[in-house]
């Protein structure tokens, strides 16, 4: 099985890193994808360049097996800069390399309460199983026959399909947001320990964020 973790990662931080990694064992997964977003079709544009939001991201990630780059989204925007980066068309190219595969896309339960606003969302089912990572003691409630036709009861039901179930998974989710931190930048203040110290440095030698 084999994890995707989209994001703007601008800049990437604990929350994004821990996450992948918790996933990672407790779904006994292949390796994590952790694809930068280049276009978000739901938020404004990243406040750095797409090269620097992936040198940041290799920086983070640098001696950590299982954690992989995926910069198909990337590739895709310098072909054409005015395509949101939709991600049914990324799982739909993922699906091409990974035929029969089982992938599990993670996203927050934030994002799960927007899914239906997501362009063809029902789709992304299609190619693979959608796994919401929620807080302790989160109860699901409120899914429509959609949702609940397609709950998963445990990590082995996904591992015998290659796509098309709902999970929820509760993890130890860090209370960090690339927003604060790059409004603690800018007023001069220290991000120190909520993110990579390397990631740090590339920011301070790059003057990243430093005013809004």
């Amino acid at each position: 099985m084999i994890g995707i973790f989209g994001g703007t990662f601008d800049p990437v931080h604990y929350g994004h890193l821990r996450s992948a990694l918790e996933v990672k064992d407790s779904f006994g997964l292949d390796e994590v994808r952790l694809i930068p977003c280049a276009n978000p079709p739901h938020r404004e544009l990243p406040a750095v360049t797409a090269a620097m939001r992936l040198q940041m991201l290799e920086l983070a990630i640098k001696n950590q097996p299982g954690l992989t780059i995926d910069t198909r989204e990337l590739d895709r925007h310098t072909l054409s800069e005015l395509t949101p980066s939709y991600m049914v068309d990324t799982l739909k190219s993922l699906r091409q390399d990974f035929k029969d595969e089982s992938l599990l896309l993670f996203i927050g339960s934030d994002a799960f309460e927007h899914l239906t606003g997501w362009h063809q969302w029902q789709q992304l089912f299609d190619y693979a199983h959608l796994v919401v990572l929620t807080r302790p003691g989160f109860e699901i409630q409120g899914l429509d026959d959609f949702f609940r036709a397609r709950l998963a009861k445990n990590i082995k039901a996904l591992a015998q399909q290659p796509a098309g179930k709902l999970f929820f998974s509760a993890v130890t989710q860090l209370d960090i947001s690339a927003t604060a931190i790059r409004s603690m930048i800018a007023k001069k203040q220290n991000p120190g320990f909520l993110l990579p110290d390397a990631v740090i440095e590339y920011i301070k030698q790059h003057r990243l964020y430093e005013t809004h």
